[in-house]
């Protein structure tokens, strides 16, 4: 009698695990999804389009940002960006902007910031990550690279 006692014991705990995978993987398909949100686009006016993968978004008021994305603006428009850290981003008219690398752990605020102004105007209000270790926020210009060292600057390029 103790054999089926045992058996019947196996296909509990199998059940068990069928129950809990399905909850498992959609945790783990949520954490990957929410991984690789760095920032949302909070304002935007006029042309402004979020280059991702070779394909071209509309970066509408919403729009959740990613690493490599590249965003755009044209002679009428702007964007207000509020990154994962609370850094703040301000675009203006014909500017491009790629986001190169963003990291940022919301318990220790270590990460980092690299962005690359190609043409056009930045402002940042930097946050946590550059409050938390000054030399992990940099900004790349074609002519120099921004340590942020401060909370606040602006960064303009002609072209």
């Amino acid at each position: 009698m103790a054999a089926p006692a045992a058996k019947f014991g196996v296909l509990d705990m199998i059940r068990s695990i069928a129950r809990f995978v399905p909850a498992a993987l959609l945790l783990a398909a949520a954490s990957l999804a929410s991984a690789a949100d760095i920032g949302q686009i909070k304002t935007s006016k006029g042309d402004v389009s979020v280059e991702r993968g070779g394909a071209t978004l509309p970066g509408t008021v919403g729009t959740r940002l990613e690493t490599a994305d590249v965003l755009r603006t044209g002679p009428n428009g702007s964007a207000g960006v509020t990154m994962s850290d609370n850094s703040l981003l301000s675009i203006g008219p014909n500017s491009v902007l790629a986001l190169d690398a963003c990291r940022f752990d919301a318990t220790t605020h270590q990460g980092q910031f690299d962005a690359t102004l190609s043409k056009g105007s930045l402002a940042v209000v930097s946050g946590k990550i550059a409050k938390q270790s000054p030399d992990a926020m940099k900004v790349r210009t074609p002519a120099s690279v921004l340590g942020v060292r401060g909370t606040e600057f602006v960064v303009e390029v002609g072209g």
